[in-house]
């Protein structure tokens, strides 16, 4: 109100002035009036000055002190937010990391018992009351990424992948895993126990069709390698964020693909395996993610949640629960990832060895695959997704004549994760997919793109909620230029760098790496852990403090205006800062791609 007042208050005496001034001169022109004071106007002008001064005085006096009230509030909320986000990481390793779904679940096996054991298991997901199976509707089964973290991005809230099936009327089961693996395991033992799940999800429901399998990130082209192996034991195969040709892209849309030549190859993988002692530490894949984006990683995603604390606490503590349990690989696992597919690039041609004597043709798929990708995406932007579509089938015609359906989604703007958590991608584009999956089943086969046309506005969950249509694409339509020459000789390279570090680098590292407790120490010591479980009470007791503040707090909050001065200036200056890292990135990322032209372009 009193914004109001004093705005009014301006142009009132404004137009006064104006007025006064207006009468004056035409007085002294028109009238011949005796000449007026000379300076009664500029007294007036004066006058106005004076009363604006003491207006705004007053108003940037109220607006700064209510914004350090809310600024202090809203810190000391914030740093009991860090102090909780570290309690939770404790917490959540003590109990070993399980899965972080947020529904009820059964185990139904557990693959550590398995002649290959691994350290799997299958879940059944127990549907809450009103969302029980439909009669016909197929199992569904979900797999989430081995790529840093736990399982749950696929249905750790309800609007989720794993939410949108038990809408839909899916019986639905879920593949977790536990923190470390089994000793030996490898990518083949991972694929059979795969193969075993969904044999027990088709004798759990005989008179159903085979399950519907849901791939995401890397899960997607592990999904992929299964439903090409043994297309005998699943349905219509959905990968989601799925880098499928690692060498496929462009200038600044995924940098994350020149990082084994820049570093030398896959020899870094085996020294980070040394330090910890066989095991590799998902806490350095998610580094490399959060490196592509220093905005979001230092500044943005922080901010977010000091700006708008009082709305983003919990939403953040979840995300972070998740996103701060760091699970571990195996050497043979990380090594067959990065050299067959980060480095090597060898899934994209369509035939890949597994395991010994165990070749996998990506020709052998017989059930639709759908591809869900995004253009915001800077890990898996869409060339990565579907540019092996062309290396398989070099023309349209040789992909009929195969008699494979490929229908791929593409989102304007949504980021990798976001491919995964969003809950409005998981209501509109997953539950899209889900619900539409038999009229993929019955496409004659060739090559499509799936188009939501918008929402049917029906009530009734068991009848249709989207329009969509399938448009046929040809081949060319997702081909894109690789400069193979380049990455054929990083691959060369990091052959040479990986045979010098095992005949060299490796019997320094071990002779200095030489108990358990030396790794995981240093486990405990990376980055990506301690900026997070330093904030804890528990690691530092002056943070309990904040916990008594926060309390105090909540009951007594005093929130600023949007309006108020300061507030936008902090916005500005926040705006400013995003600015100037997301000028860092590109700036880095074009010296990145610079650097590896020079290197290995021949």
């Amino acid at each position: 109100m009193s914004t109001r007042m004093n705005t009014y208050d301006f142009f009132k005496s404004c137009h006064q002035l104006m007025t006064q001034t207006t009468d004056v001169m035409l007085n002294k022109k028109l009238k011949k009036e005796a000449p007026v004071e000379p300076f009664g106007a500029l007294a007036s002008w004066a006058d106005l000055g004076g009363r604006l001064s003491h207006l705004t005085w007053a108003r940037f006096s109220e607006d700064a002190w209510e914004y350090s009230i809310d600024f202090w509030q809203r810190w000391v909320l914030f740093m009991d937010t860090m102090r909780v986000r570290g309690n939770n990481m404790l917490e959540h390793h003590r109990k070993g990391m399980p899965p972080l779904l947020d529904y009820e679940y059964e185990i139904v096996l557990d693959a550590r018992n398995f002649p290959r054991p691994v350290n799997y298991s299958l879940l059944f997901i127990k549907p809450p009351e009103g969302m029980e199976p439909r009669p016909g509707k197929r199992p569904v089964l979900v797999i989430d990424p081995r790529a840093g973290h736990g399982p749950g991005i696929g249905g750790f809230k309800k609007d989720s992948e794993v939410g949108m099936a038990l809408c839909e009327g899916h019986p639905v089961y879920f593949a977790s895993f536990s923190p470390e693996p089994l000793p030996d395991q490898t990518m083949e033992d991972v694929e059979q126990a795969e193969i075993h799940f969904l044999e027990e999800i088709k004798k759990r429901h005989p008179d159903r069709d085979f399950p519907i399998v849901y791939g995401n990130c890397q899960a997607g082209w592990a999904v992929a390698m299964l439903g090409a192996d043994r297309p005998d034991v699943t349905g219509p195969i959905v990968i989601n964020g799925a880098p499928m040709s690692y060498w496929a892209g462009g200038e600044r849309i995924n940098p994350m693909r020149l990082k084994g030549g820049l570093l030398g190859g896959s020899w870094v993988n085996s020294f980070l395996c040394d330090l910890g002692g066989g095991l590799f530490d998902g806490a350095y894949l998610v580094d490399n993610f959060e490196r592509l984006n220093p905005a979001n990683t230092l500044w943005k995603k922080d901010y977010n949640l000091f700006a708008n604390i009082d709305k983003e606490r919990e939403r953040y503590l979840d995300f972070e629960r998740w996103w701060t349990g760091f699970y571990l690989l195996n050497e043979e696992e990380i090594l067959w990832i990065v050299r067959n597919l980060f480095i090597g690039n060898k899934l994209e041609k369509g035939v890949l060895d597994i395991g010994h004597n165990h070749r996998i043709d990506l020709k052998n798929m017989k059930d639709p695959l759908i591809i869900f990708a995004s253009s915001g995406d800077n890990i898996t932007p869409p060339e990565q997704a579907l540019h092996w579509i062309s290396e398989v089938y070099p023309t349209t015609d040789a992909l009929i004549k195969a008699g494979q359906r490929i229908i791929y989604l593409l989102h304007n703007h949504i980021g990798h994760l976001g491919i995964f958590v969003s809950a409005s991608v998981a209501r509109r584009e997953h539950h899209a997919i889900i619900e539409h999956i038999e009229r993929m089943q019955n496409l004659k086969p060739g090559l499509y793109e799936m188009i939501i046309e918008g929402e049917t506005g029906e009530k009734d969950p068991s009848k249709e909620q989207f329009y969509v249509r399938f448009e046929k694409r040809d081949v060319q339509h997702v081909t894109t230029f690789v400069p193979k020459s380049e990455f054929d000789k990083m691959n060369r390279v990091s052959e040479v760098n990986d045979n010098l570090y095992l005949a060299f680098g490796r019997p320094l590292v071990k002779s200095l790496i030489v108990h358990p407790q030396q790794a995981t120490a240093l486990r405990w010591l990376q980055p990506g852990r301690v900026s997070r479980y330093i904030w804890s009470d528990q690691v530092s007791p002056w943070m309990k403090v904040f916990e008594s503040w926060a309390a105090w707090i909540n009951d007594n909050r005093s929130k600023v205006q949007e309006s108020n001065t300061f507030s936008y200036i902090e916005r500005r200056r926040s705006e400013n800062i995003e600015t100037t890292l997301n000028a860092f990135r590109d700036i880095r990322d074009t010296w990145n791609e610079v650097i590896f032209e020079a290197i290995y372009r021949e």
